[in-house]
C-alpha cells in the first residue's frame, strides 16, 4: 500500500507520538475494507506506540477508522482510505491523537477547546481535491481537542450511494449534526468563528485597538505576501489583514511555472509563503475581509479600511492586493444550482461525476485542462466555447482531439442552467452563427472562464478600468497618495503567480519611499 520512501517518512514521524494510539477499524467484505486493512497494518508495523483492533459491530460507516488512544471512545473518524490528498490528514490525525502539539494559536486552540454545544461534523471528501484538507485537518483538530466536538471524514467516491442520497455535488461539503453547514475550502478560524457567534465581534474588537501601521497589506495572495515580507525587511511596523493566506492560489492544483521551483501544488506553496511571511515581525490578521476605504484627510495622514467583521484598521500606507476570484457565466439558474452541479473546481469536483455527462464553459487554457482531467472520469464531456475558436494552448488542444468521449461546440452562447429544483439536468445555449437555441443534457456543470477582480467594494475612491482592475503606474501607485496595488486586481496585462509577487514587491518598496519622502 505505501512505498518504502513513504513508509520511511511514516516512520520518522510517528517518533513524534507522546502516548499510545489505537486504530479501530469497523470493515466489511469490499475491496475498500481489504485495502484500509492492510493500511492499517503497515502503520502500526511503523511504531511501537500504535496498535489495530477490529471492531465490526459498531453501528458506524464501513469500511471506517477510529483514531483514538486506549481506553477512549472518541476520536478521528475516517471512513474510507484516507490517501492521496488526504494522507497528510491521516499522519496529522495520528500525530495530534498520539499529544503532538498543533501549530495554530494559543488563543485559538482555546476557543476551540472552550466550544460548550455539541457537535457532530461530517466532511465529504474526494482523494482528488486539493481544498479538502485543510477542512478535515481543521475539523479533525478540533474533534481532538475538545470531547463535545466529532468529525467523520468519509471518500465521496467510496460512498456514492451516501452522496447522492444527501445531494452532495461538490466536496469538501460539511454537515454539523446532520444539517449542511458548508460546501468549499475552509480554515479553522473561519469554522470556528461559524460555531462561536461572538467570535466575529471579538475579534474586530481586539484588531480595531491595534495602534497605526506604515505599510497596511489587504490581501493574502503572492502579491500580498511579497510586499508582506518587503515591507517587514526595512524594518517598519507592518500588518497584512486577509480573507485568507495563498488567496487563489489554494484554488490551484499544479504549478510549474514559479521559477526555480519546478513543481509544486498551490496549498503548499501558499503554506511555504505564510511561513515566509512569519520569519517577520508581520501582523497578520487572518478572516477579515475588506469592505471600505477611506482616503487620508490631510497630507501625511492616516488612512482606514474598515472589514466586513466591523474593524477599523489605520495605516500611513496602504498596499491594495485583494486579487480575483472565478468569474460567473450570470445566467439563468447559475446561482441556483451552485454545488449542485454547477462548480468551478474539476479537481475537487470531478469524482462526484464518474459515469457521467457534464459540460466545461470555457477554451481557454483551463477550460480545456479541465476537459481533459474529467474525459477520464465522466462518461462525456462537452465543451462549450463562446469564441469561433478554440484559445488554449496547440498542445492541449493536441491532446483534447485524441480523446474519444469529449465534443467541442464553438461559438456557443450558455443562455442557462437547467434543473428539476434540487440538481442540474442540463443547460441551454445559442448557437451564434445561426441563433437557434439548443439544449445539451447532462449533471454536471464546470465553468472556466477567467477572473473578476476582487474590487467592488474601492467603487467611488481610486481609479478603476471598465473591468474593475485598479489603476496603477510602473510604481504601483493609484491616484490616491499613499495608496498602492499589486497583483491580479490592478491593470496589469498578464495574470501570473510570480508577476504578482514581483508587483508586491514593487509596491513595498515604493511605499517605503513613499513614507520616507513624506
Amino acid at each position: 500500500m505505501l512505498d518504502n520512501n513513504l513508509k520511511a517518512q511514516l516512520k520518522a514521524y510517528l517518533e513524534r507520538l507522546q502516548r499510545p494510539v489505537e486504530l479501530v477499524a469497523s470493515l466489511d467484505d469490499s475491496k475498500g475494507a481489504a485495502e484500509l486493512k492492510e493500511l492499517l497494518q503497515e502503520i502500526k508495523e511503523l511504531s511501537d506506540k500504535i496498535t489495530v483492533v477490529e471492531n465490526n459491530d459498531l453501528p458506524v460507516r464501513k469500511p471506517s477508522f477510529l483514531i483514538t488512544n486506549p481506553g477512549v471512545d472518541t476520536g478521528v473518524r475516517f471512513a474510507g482510505v484516507p490517501l492521496g490528498h488526504e494522507f497528510t490528514s491521516l499522519v496529522l490525525a495520528l500525530l495530534q491523537v498520539g499529544g503532538h502539539p498543533s501549530k495554530e494559536s494559543a488563543d485559538l486552540l482555546e476557543q476551540v477547546r472552550n466550544i460548550d454545544t455539541p457537535l457532530h461534523f461530517e466532511t465529504y471528501y474526494s482523494l482528488s481535491c486539493h481544498n479538502c484538507p485543510d477542512v478535515v485537518q481543521a475539523l479533525n483538530l478540533m474533534s481532538v481537542l475538545n470531547p463535545k466536538i466529532t468529525h467523520t471524514a468519509i471518500d465521496g467516491g467510496l460512498f456514492q450511494q451516501e452522496v447522492q442520497d444527501r445531494e452532495v455535488m461538490g466536496v469538501p461539503t460539511v454537515f454539523v449534526n446532520g444539517e449542511r453547514f458548508g460546501q468549499g475550502r475552509m480554515e479553522l478560524a473561519e469554522i470556528v468563528a461559524k460555531v462561536d457567534t461572538g467570535a466575529a465581534a471579538r475579534e474586530a474588537e481586539k484588531i480595531s485597538a491595534k495602534g497605526a501601521f506604515d505599510v497596511l497589506i489587504v490581501g493574502g495572495g503572492p502579491a500580498g505576501a511579497a510586499a508582506a515580507i518587503y515591507a517587514a525587511r526595512k524594518g517598519i511596523r507592518t500588518g497584512i489583514a486577509a480573507d485568507r493566506i495563498g488567496g487563489q492560489m489554494l484554488d490551484t492544483v499544479d504549478i510549474e511555472n514559479y521559477i526555480s521551483v519546478s513543481k509544486t501544488e498551490g496549498p503548499k506553496l501558499s503554506a511555504a509563503m505564510e511561513n515566509h511571511i512569519r520569519d517577520y515581525e508581520v501582523d497578520i490578521m487572518g478572516q477579515q475581509r475588506a469592505a471600505k476605504l477611506i482616503p487620508a484627510a490631510e497630507e501625511g495622514g492616516l488612512i482606514e479600511v474598515q472589514t466586513e467583521s466591523g474593524a477599523s484598521l489605520k495605516a500611513k500606507t496602504v498596499i491594495l492586493s485583494t486579487g480575483a476570484r472565478w468569474r460567473n457565466m450570470n445566467v439563468p439558474g447559475e446561482e441556483q444550482y451552485r454545488t449542485k452541479g454547477v462548480t468551478y473546481c474539476p479537481h475537487c469536483d470531478g469524482p462526484l461525476f464518474k459515469g457521467k455527462d457534464v459540460a466545461v464553459i470555457g477554451g481557454g487554457n483551463s477550460g480545456i485542462e479541465a476537459a481533459i482531467d474529467l474525459a477520464g472520469l465522466v462518461r462525456h464531456v462537452t465543451v462549450l466555447e463562446f469564441a469561433g475558436e478554440l484559445k488554449a494552448d496547440a498542445v492541449l488542444q493536441k491532446k483534447l482531439a485524441t480523446l474519444p468521449n469529449v465534443t467541442v461546440i464553438l461559438n456557443a452562447q450558455t443562455t442557462e442552467v437547467n434543473g428539476d429544483g434540487k440538481k442540474v439536468t442540463g443547460l441551454t445555449y445559442k448557437d451564434r452563427t445561426t441563433d437557434e437555441v439548443r439544449t445539451v443534457a447532462l449533471e454536471g456543470i464546470f465553468v472556466q472562464i477567467g477572473l473578476l477582480p476582487n474590487t467592488e467594494w474601492l467603487k467611488g475612491t481610486v481609479n478603476l478600468t471598465r473591468f474593475g482592475e485598479i489603476e496603477i503606474n510602473a510604481k504601483g501607485e493609484t491616484n490616491l497618495p499613499g495608496v498602492f496595488a499589486a497583483g491580479d486586481c490592478t491593470n496589469v496585462p498578464f495574470k501570473q503567480i510570480i508577476i504578482a509577487a514581483g508587483a508586491g514587491a514593487t509596491a513595498a518598496l515604493s511605499a517605503f519611499d513613499f513614507m520616507i519622502r513624506h
